[in-house]
């Protein structure tokens, strides 16, 4: 980090309630994080990188270990944005202490920022222990990825009566619990916005809400890297698949045909002669 850089911290966020709408994104190594950087407020090392980068079904699956080598590899190129990391399935659930635990590791090992957790009520004592420690987290409640064994697992929440009260009541619970924002996924608009309006710290939307309090997106979704499947709540604004299988495509007709490497790209080669190849 250079000295004229600010860090947004988890309070500055917080404070920023009703605001500007704050700008979220996923990042999982140090050139996305670079990218991502200067135009986000906040960056999650998100779980989702079990289905992004390792190809996995749903999130679960993914280690503490490696969501920790993932959150060294997204602060070595995020100089200003807020960094969080989430907890990943297994590592949190049994116990209060057992997630504060897992949270100092993450914590500790790679510098970020908060971690996240996904859960409501069944996880508040967690969130307060963790808060208790020193620890920020950044709650996660609605459509929980890590309870999903497959894709069909993706249920949209709040669609009756019972799915919103509970819904509400999980968003209570983990303001209560101490977090300084919440995540809300794959939830009802109307329930979506209703929590926003009720709750004292920022809702972050992922198929929820245009009242949330700021956006988040997988960039590889919102790029085009990821093609196994969109979502329907995902805007792609690029088609950077597209591109790269252009130039792979590209480079392997080059190959072939010995068009690359031509002399310019070696070494040891006179001028002259590359001149002359030109």
């Amino acid at each position: 980090m250079t000295e004229t850089t600010q860090r947004i911290l988890p309070s500055d966020l917080k404070i920023r309630k009703g605001q500007t709408p704050i700008v979220c994104l996923t990042a999982y190594d140090t050139p996305m994080a670079r990218r991502t950087d200067a135009h986000c407020d906040l960056l999650l090392v998100g779980d989702s990188l079990a289905m992004v980068v390792y190809g996995l079904e749903t999130t679960r699956g993914v280690t503490l270990d490696t969501m920790i080598a993932h959150g060294q590899a997204v602060m070595r190129g995020a100089e200003r944005s807020c960094v969080v990391v989430d907890l990943p399935h297994g590592s949190y659930e049994n116990s209060p202490e057992q997630a504060v635990e897992s949270a100092r590791r993450v914590y500790d090992e790679t510098g970020c920022q908060a971690v996240k957790l996904e859960g409501g009520e069944e996880m508040a004592a967690a969130v307060a222990a963790i808060v208790k420690a020193g620890i920020p987290v950044f709650g996660h409640i609605g459509l929980m990825p890590q309870k999903a064994e497959g894709r069909d697992g993706f249920k949209i929440q709040g669609k009756d009566d019972g799915s919103a009260q509970q819904v509400m009541r999980d968003a209570k619970a983990i303001e209560e619990a101490g977090a300084f924002a919440i995540v809300i996924e794959g939830t009802v608009e109307a329930v979506a916005r209703d929590i926003t309006e009720t709750i004292a710290i920022p809702t972050i939307g992922i198929g929820a809400s245009p009242a949330c309090d700021g956006q988040i997106l997988v960039t590889q979704d919102m790029t085009g890297l990821f093609s196994d499947f969109t979502p329907k709540f995902v805007k792609q604004y690029a088609d950077a698949g597209t591109v790269i299988d252009e130039a792979i495509a590209a480079y392997a007709t080059d190959v072939r045909e010995r068009r690359f490497p031509e002399l310019i790209h070696c070494f040891g080669v006179p001028t002259s002669i590359k001149a002359a190849s030109d």
